[in-house]
């Protein structure tokens, strides 16, 4: 191999097979992976998914908003031609990968972190020195290639989004909303801060990401500095005035019971509170006034009031927006509040819905 490539690696074995794990420069990535020429190639003969182009601006954004402390996992690739391994004389599982400059390096996984960094480099070259791991593989053809691509993201699982707002302390909206919990015993006692969906018997009733999105609901497209203590006042009321919420922690009433015969605790009812939030908060109105009167509302889940509001003609629960507006209609009306045009325009459309 008279013109190479040598990278300084880290040798491992898999299956039997020996592959390389190299730090490379990020201002490498667009010569070792030129711009992709497979958009036009049908799907059984590539070796990767097709790129989102979508994706590509949002990865590049979190590179540039996040300089200090962004992270990222390796990329990995099969290397089609040839390359030669030249182990280190005091550790032969260390050395340099020599590759002829005329292989193809084919990407396995993280083809759109590779697009994203080569867009962020495009309005930032200080990243150019900057590294990111790669795990290199022989090549042994189309077939071997799919397969790879198939293991590694069919057995990877994605985190829920509750665990990841648990975990997040870029978005400010996940740290208010996790702090919030954490002051509030009931909520904190009974919502789970890792799963998105809860089983029948789960010990939870509601999930971190339910209150996230009914929060990011009250705040609106913008947020003031009071959001955090309006949101902290405005749940502790939703707590104290929601009669079933009471009964259970005075051990009244069973979480089989609420679960079953009460909506209280859905998630589309949170929605639907935070729809109400969303009306105090830039109306800068104290719910303190109204909230309490949340206590006379029946929330049995047999209630004539919430037929194909919250629950359908199948008797299941309805988790679609029409039916969080829908719901804080009700919510409105029994604490006094207005409707706006579009809440007025769909308590129509649901008259009509029902008598057709």
């Amino acid at each position: 191999m008279e013109f190479v490539y040598r990278f300084p690696v880290v040798r491992g074995i898999q299956a039997e097979s020996e592959y390389y794990i190299a730090m490379v420069p990020l201002k490498m990535l667009a010569k070792l992976f030129p711009a992709d020429d497979e958009e036009f190639v049908l799907p059984e003969y590539r070796a990767q998914r097709k790129l989102n182009e979508t994706r590509i601006p949002v990865i590049s954004r979190y590179i540039l908003d996040n300089r200090d402390s962004y992270v990222f996992s390796a990329l990995a690739a099969s290397i089609d031609g040839n390359y030669r391994y030249e182990p280190n004389e005091k550790n032969a599982d260390t050395g340099i990968l020599e590759v002829a400059m005329d292989a193809h390096f084919l990407i396995n996984d993280g083809q759109h972190r590779k697009s994203a960094i080569l867009a962020a480099l495009k309005e930032d070259n200080s990243l150019e020195n900057e590294t990111i791991s790669i795990v290199f593989y022989a090549d042994k053809g189309l077939k071997r290639s799919q397969q790879i691509f198939t293991d590694l993201n069919k057995n990877a699982v994605k985190t829920s989004n509750s665990i990841s707002e648990l975990y997040d302390s870029r978005d400010e909206m996940a740290v208010i909303t996790r702090n919030m919990i954490w002051k509030i015993d009931f909520l904190n006692t009974y919502t789970d801060k890792e799963k998105d969906i809860l089983g029948k018997f789960s010990s939870s009733l509601f999930t971190l990401n339910t209150f996230y999105t009914a929060n990011k609901t009250i705040a609106g497209r913008g947020q003031d500095d009071d959001i955090e203590e309006f949101l902290q006042r405005y749940w502790e009321l939703v707590v104290k005035n929601m009669r079933q919420w009471q009964e259970l922690q005075n051990r009244e009433i069973t979480k089989v019971d609420l679960r079953e015969n009460f909506i209280a605790t859905q998630s589309i009812v949170i929605q639907a509170f935070g729809r109400v939030g969303n009306y105090f908060y830039i109306n800068k109105i104290d719910p303190a006034l109204y909230i309490e009167k949340i206590g006379e509302i029946n929330w049995s889940r047999n209630s004539k009031q919430w037929y194909m509001r919250a629950v359908g003609k199948n008797g299941r629960i309805i988790t679609n927006k029409k039916a969080a507006l829908l719901i804080s209609n009700v919510i409105k009306k029994e604490i006094k509040i207005p409707l706006s045009p579009e809440e007025k325009n769909a308590e129509v459309q649901l008259k009509k819905s029902i008598e057709e």
